[in-house]
């Protein structure tokens, strides 16, 4: 008896020694990235941007080249931690970027785009993107570098290296990184860090376009971080349209944009369940700014699917949290929620077509 009690305590050091060094590595690494990162610019055509003309801009998260159809995800109650194989990940990531290339886009937002991470294999997505943009200028942002997380155990989502980035047909001046808000107490473990970027482009009437590519933090959380990631953030785009310049603000907020649409496109009872999207809270919105709304008479197309289950229409959770808003000086001419039935991801892309006046 003595034995086995001596053998249960050895193990029990030695689950201690194994979780305690665990969560000081989690501790010691944490870092947020500084605000205002001056951000590389990947330079293509050079063209100018001519005020009387259309252009076309589409904002997509690929969601780390995992959720073809059939992916579930561990934290949406699902089963699976990282893409099925390296295969199908770069498949993925390949689909979507043809699928937006074949859109004819001027500008393109990208968000969950993996530069280095376990999750998707180590493949640089960025790089993949590029090669489907060839002449387009690029720039990329880290959203978050996380440490390495050890669930589940059995197959480990990892460390994740992820970023946003933005493709432009027109010559991008410079590009900065802003930091978010996050939770400051010992839940920022595990509240990834968040950011957007800003990229300046020149027109030919003097004014800049500043576009905006933003994803801002998922599953609810604390209501005061919310809060203030909205807040920063429309103080930031006041400023530039307070200086006569245009303003395109789009990605993942996380947010259900028209603020009904879980209970429209899933019933009352599926939107109590799935209550991680708050609505966004369109008091925030400064004069001068307009979210677009993309709900008609014909209905609303989601733009993102609860992972909890593989995609089954009808019976998996969908709502409207990508999308876009533009500064009074910026005309819409089109706008649509592409219905892709979220085959390369479990986004759908959003198209804007827009006029600078």
């Amino acid at each position: 008896m003595k034995k086995l009690f001596k053998v249960l305590a050895i193990i029990l050091a030695a689950v201690i020694v194994v979780v305690g060094s665990y969560a000081a590595y989690v501790l010691l690494s944490y870092d947020r990235l500084e605000d205002n990162i001056t951000l590389g610019i990947e330079k293509g055509e050079n063209l100018s941007l001519n005020s009387g003309d259309s252009f076309r801009i589409v904002t997509y998260n690929i969601g780390f080249g995992a959720y073809s159809q059939d992916f579930s995800f561990f934290m949406d109650g699902g089963k699976e931690s990282r893409a099925r194989s390296k295969e199908s990940c770069k498949e993925n990531v390949q689909g979507a970027a043809d699928l937006v290339a074949a859109l004819n886009p001027d500008f393109v937002l990208f968000q969950e785009v993996d530069l280095n991470s376990t999750r998707s294999y180590h493949i640089d997505q960025y790089e993949l993107l590029r090669e489907a943009f060839p002449k387009f200028s690029s720039v990329k942002a880290i959203n978050y570098d996380s440490a390495y997380l050890y669930y589940p155990l059995i197959k480990p989502h990892g460390k994740s290296l992820s970023g946003l980035a933005v493709f432009s047909k027109y010559n991008i001046l410079d590009s900065v990184r802003r930091s978010l808000p996050i939770a400051t107490d010992l839940s920022k473990l595990v509240d990834l860090d968040r950011c957007y970027s800003v990229s300046r482009i020149e027109t030919d009437s003097g004014k800049s376009l500043y576009l905006y590519n933003v994803h801002l933090s998922a599953y609810g959380g604390d209501a005061s971080i919310r809060t203030a990631q909205i807040k920063m953030l429309f103080e930031d785009i006041k400023e530039k349209t307070e200086q006569g310049n245009y303003v395109i603000c789009g990605g993942d907020f996380n947010h259900d944009l028209p603020g009904n649409s879980a209970e429209v496109l899933n019933g009352a009872d599926k939107a109590g369940e799935f209550s991680w999207a708050k609505p966004f809270p369109k008091e925030l919105i400064p004069k001068g700014i307009t979210m677009i709304n993309n709900v008609s008479k014909d209905g609303i197309v989601p733009t993102a699917r609860n992972c909890d289950i593989p995609y089954m229409q009808g019976e998996t959770f969908v709502i409207v949290i990508d999308g876009f808003f533009v500064s009074s000086n910026i005309y819409v001419l089109r706008s649509e929620n592409l219905q892709t039935e979220f085959f390369y991801s479990d986004h759908n892309p959003v198209v804007l077509d827009f006029k600078l006046i």
